[in-house]
């Protein structure tokens, strides 16, 4: 015997899986971008997952590569902040560059937030 779902159990299951998909950090669903958060042009790298401002150093789950030396755009609600990537680690290693998937850590030039939104222009 089978039962069949009805419309609006069909929907809570595909909202399920959209969410448990967000929340492994694959990708920053467009609508969780700001306006304000957004730069036309610019490769969109993920969102700051922690700051530490005692080592003035943030945290990001990247979605494109980045590598030392790359100029990279924090963005957010009270942020803008344009610096280059001098220091990054991964797994707390020193590292030449990332790649999409890796938590990586960036020694920022001021500070940021919870959120703000992360380019390299």
């Amino acid at each position: 015997m089978t039962t069949k779902k009805t419309k609006s159990q069909s929907k809570k299951s595909a909202e399920s899986k959209i969410q448990t998909h967000t929340a492994e950090g694959l990708k920053t669903p467009v609508a969780e971008i700001t306006l304000e958060q957004q730069i036309i042009g610019a490769t969109f790298l993920g969102k700051v997952r922690n700051y530490f401002s005692d080592l003035h150093v943030f945290a990001v789950k990247l979605e494109a590569t980045l590598a030392l030396g790359d100029t990279i755009r924090i963005k957010g609600h009270t942020t803008d902040l344009t610096q280059k990537v001098e220091h990054m680690q991964v797994d707390h290693l020193n590292v030449q560059s990332a790649s999409p998937g890796e938590a990586a850590a960036i020694q920022a030039a001021d500070q940021v937030r919870f959120g703000d939104a992360v380019y390299r222009v």
